[in-house]
């Protein structure tokens, strides 16, 4: 079974092109420099500066950016994506465009004289990541640069929810992909997203989406309720296929007025939850447009979900790759 208007394989992700600095801390190292715990904050570079020299040590540094992240995902598992986003013309770009590469994602990149934004992700001992953001050169992302053949033979293409904080550019992807005549995926990609934007969002974004991915705080922000069987339903409203993620639970999956529940991956306690969600819908992107069913497509996610939670950050290392290949 299709579930796109293209036939194919190929995903197009486009999003913010970020490097990820990623520092486990106490409870108290974040509480002294945020109000806010888990989400996503918009930070200027010097915060960042700031906060990684307070650090016992140096961060770990990897290509990073929800819909690179699942791109990278669809790669790894040997799929056809693509990544479109702009960086620093810069060491930084660089790396970024190499982790692309490295990982058999086809790079669209526009460069800049600014610096390739970053993500410091500081992640607490119940393995919850709050991030702070600096777009950097991914936020000047020209809109009319957006072009229909980026997104050339896609059976998807994945939109970052983060792009709504530069509306011209999140409305320039959505018309570029439509003309494409490729389907539209969006995760949510952080509560705080939602709250800022929510108005924008439904006004003017969820008509065009045909899937729509949201975690439990999401989808309560999204639905305005926290009764999940209700939240599910208000989503799937939208759009074609509704995704609620669970977290150790599961995910919930709703298309044509049924709803399948999906059993997590279990064993390991979780050591951080960068990633997972990008990596749970890299795993069911891929089940999808290799036509598997919405509960197969949808247990590739959770395995790669629970893959990336074994480690820090959002980078599953061969091993684990090979664990979840095994799966398929």
């Amino acid at each position: 079974m299709s579930y796109f208007k293209n036939p194919g394989r190929r995903v197009v992700g486009i999003g913010s092109a970020l490097i990820d600095l990623l520092a486990q801390v106490s409870d108290d190292f974040l509480t002294d420099v945020s109000e806010v715990k888990g989400g996503m904050t918009l930070v200027e570079s010097d915060f960042i500066h700031h906060v990684t020299g307070r650090l016992d040590g140096k961060p770990a540094i990897v290509p990073g950016g929800a819909t690179c992240n699942t791109m990278i995902g669809i790669g790894k598992l040997g799929g056809d994506s693509a990544f479109v986003g702009q960086c620093g013309d810069d060491d930084l770009g660089r790396l970024f465009e190499e982790g692309l590469i490295q990982s058999g994602v086809k790079p669209r990149l526009f460069k800049s004289n600014t610096p390739t934004g970053r993500v410091l992700s500081l992640i607490t001992p119940d393995a919850q990541r709050s991030m702070f953001t600096y777009l950097g050169a991914s936020a000047e992302m020209d809109p009319e640069s957006i072009m229909t053949e980026f997104f050339h033979e896609a059976s998807v293409v994945m939109i970052e929810g983060y792009l709504v904080f530069n509306q011209t550019l999140m409305m320039a992807s959505l018309d570029a992909a439509k003309k494409a005549n490729a389907s539209i995926a969006l995760d949510l990609a952080s509560f705080t997203v939602v709250e800022s934007s929510r108005d924008f969002i439904m006004e003017n974004v969820v008509d065009h989406v045909d899937i729509l991915i949201a975690n439990e705080d999401e989808a309560r922000a999204f639905s305005g309720t926290s009764d999940e069987d209700k939240a599910l339903s208000i989503m799937s409203s939208f759009a074609d296929t509704a995704v609620l993620k669970l977290g150790k639970r599961g995910s919930l999956i709703a298309r044509e007025g049924s709803v399948v529940k999906v059993e997590p991956l279990t064993g390991r306690d979780a050591v951080d939850t960068t990633g997972a969600g990008d990596l749970w819908a890299a795993g069911f992107l891929y089940g999808l447009t290799h036509g598997y069913s919405l509960q197969d497509a949808g247990y590739i996610g959770s395995a790669c979900g629970y893959e990336v939670c074994q480690v820090t950050g959002a980078s599953i290392p061969d091993e684990g790759w090979e664990r979840i290949k095994k799966l398929l």
